[in-house]
């Protein structure tokens, strides 16, 4: 087993004194904070309903040292409230989204007695009835399932019902040009798909709710830590599917998701921001590492040229402007001509 620093073996000591045995816990949920600390003890509000419907399950919150108070407030909010199955870790750094659960999830797989799934979470997120379960039976009756997600609700209620495929040349060019006649061509290539009511097997799933079979974790290693953030779940997705693992789309399984809570990123409301560095810098990083550097140059070409294409059209058309600011620009400063496979 992995030696623990101390401020860790106080907290499994505390874990043992409230009658929870970390290494008997069979099923782990994961979440990562970064200054978020009112959302995450929200989700852990809503966790509390659910977690008993999951046999031996617990939930690890991995402080990505958000150094403002945030790891004081989720483990005193967690001893106020006396849950025996909740427990607070403070990350020595903030590496990003896969250093921080690959913090907790080291140390899970580590014990004498790991889980058998690990569930990701995202700290600005709350789980419907049934989410928890609805993922853990489907795995159980799908051996040959390694990860597993379901449905997203919006804060207002409605569904946000997606899934992908993986990135590709064809999926840069429908995503740049967002012509009708070339995404009806593409529709078999287009990064985004849009899903109903069917459980489906599809090639990767956001890891806002993301349930991973713990021998995925045994065949392919953790998340890939040269993420900082995006593309670590596509990534490790990819790994797991190379590996001979399915990846389904359960939406029976329901979670509210408050999309780039932490990082403004993803926001679905107020106008678009510039994206930051490290969104380019894991784009370029997935397709030279799961491909080669000349096919992530052939996917920034395509995507520039498409892109740049729809950027004149939407300006002749005079369409609503709804892109992120600077995307073209930014788009080829940090893409494989000028960066190469950094």
């Amino acid at each position: 087993m992995q030696e623990l620093n101390g401020e860790q073996a106080i907290l499994l000591a505390i874990i043992a004194g409230r009658n929870m045995d970390w290494t008997q816990c069979q099923y782990l949920v994961v979440i990562v904070n970064y200054r978020t600390a009112a959302r995450t003890n929200a989700c852990l509000d809503r966790l509390a309903a659910e977690i008993a419907s999951v046999p031996e399950a617990c939930v690890v919150v991995v402080d990505n040292d958000s150094q403002d108070g945030s790891f004081q407030a989720i483990r005193d909010y967690i001893a106020a409230q006396q849950w025996p199955w909740a427990v607070a870790l403070s990350a020595p750094k903030n590496g990003g989204y896969a250093y921080g659960n690959n913090f907790a999830i080291r140390q899970a797989l580590a014990s004498d007695s790991p889980p058998q799934y690990i569930h990701l979470l995202n700290p600005d997120t709350e789980v419907r009835p049934g989410a928890l379960s609805q993922l853990h039976q489907f795995m159980e009756r799908t051996p040959e399932a390694g990860l597993c997600g379901g449905c997203f609700e919006n804060p207002d209620g409605s569904l946000w019902r997606n899934a992908f495929r993986f990135p590709s040349i064809l999926g840069e060019v429908n995503r740049g040009l967002q012509l009708g006649l070339v995404t009806r061509l593409l529709r078999n290539h287009a990064t985004v798909r849009e899903m109903d009511d069917s459980t489906e097997q599809v090639d990767w799933l956001p890891g806002a709710s993301l349930l991973v079979r713990r021998q995925v974790f045994e065949d392919v290693g953790l998340m890939d830590e040269h993420y900082f953030l995006y593309y670590e779940e596509t990534d490790f997705c990819l790994a797991a599917h190379r590996a001979g693992w399915q990846c389904w789309y359960v939406p029976a399984s329901k979670v509210m998701h408050i999309a780039g809570d932490s990082t403004g990123v993803t926001s679905r409301e107020g106008a678009p921001k510039p994206l930051p560095k490290f969104v380019f810098d894991s784009r370029r990083y997935y397709f030279v590492k799961n491909h080669s550097l000349l096919y992530a140059a052939g996917a920034d070409a395509c995507w520039i040229i498409c892109f740049a294409a729809w950027r004149l059209r939407r300006c002749l058309q005079r369409k609503p402007d709804r892109d992120p600011p600077g995307l073209l620009r930014d788009s080829i400063s940090h893409s494989v001509f000028v960066r190469g496979g950094q």
